[in-house]
């Protein structure tokens, strides 16, 4: 079986549904984030601090093309991570993408929840966050529309989401 690969903004799910569907598909699941942070032995928000987003994205484009190379597993990715280099393209090449879509309001009202967390994030006020949101969203889109299948979210439960994706 191919992988599975789980894009899509911060805040939409990616690692509950990519465990939920790894269960349910019996494979390994690997949350890139986390991946990252046992390969560098730091946090993600330290490389962040301590090197920038540039270094952060270069360390989480090598550890993505190591996972890739693994077999049967879903792997949720960084809401950042398809739009370094051709990020995308080796995701095609070794995976089945899945674009987890939300819509902007639901992903602030996630997000200004969980933003002290988040790099990116953890310093803006809620009118930022959501400017932030928008235009981040509008950023990145074209890379998660690349994605295989797209499946839209909203007012689902974690259940629905994996049968959905099931389907396909």
């Amino acid at each position: 079986m191919k992988n599975i690969v789980l894009v899509g903004f911060s805040g939409s799910g990616k690692t509950t549904i990519g465990r939920a569907l790894a269960q349910r598909l019996g494979l390994g699941f690997v949350d890139l984030d986390s991946a990252i942070e046992e390969k560098y032995h730091c946090s993600i928000p330290h490389i962040f601090e301590k090197y920038g987003e540039s270094v952060f994205r270069l360390c989480e484009y090598q550890t993505l093309k190591e996972k890739l190379a693994c077999s049967n597993i879903v792997l949720s990715t960084g809401g950042g991570a398809p739009t370094y280099k051709n990020a995308m393209e080796l995701i095609h090449n070794e995976a089945f993408s899945i674009y987890l879509n939300l819509s902007e309001e639901t992903l602030f009202d996630r997000l200004k929840f969980s933003k002290k967390n988040r790099p990116l994030t953890s310093s803006l006020s809620d009118g930022e966050l959501r400017d932030y949101v928008r235009k981040t969203l509008q950023k990145r889109l074209p890379y998660y529309q690349m994605a295989d299948l797209s499946v839209n979210e909203e007012d689902m439960n974690v259940d629905k989401i994996v049968e959905k994706i099931m389907e396909k």
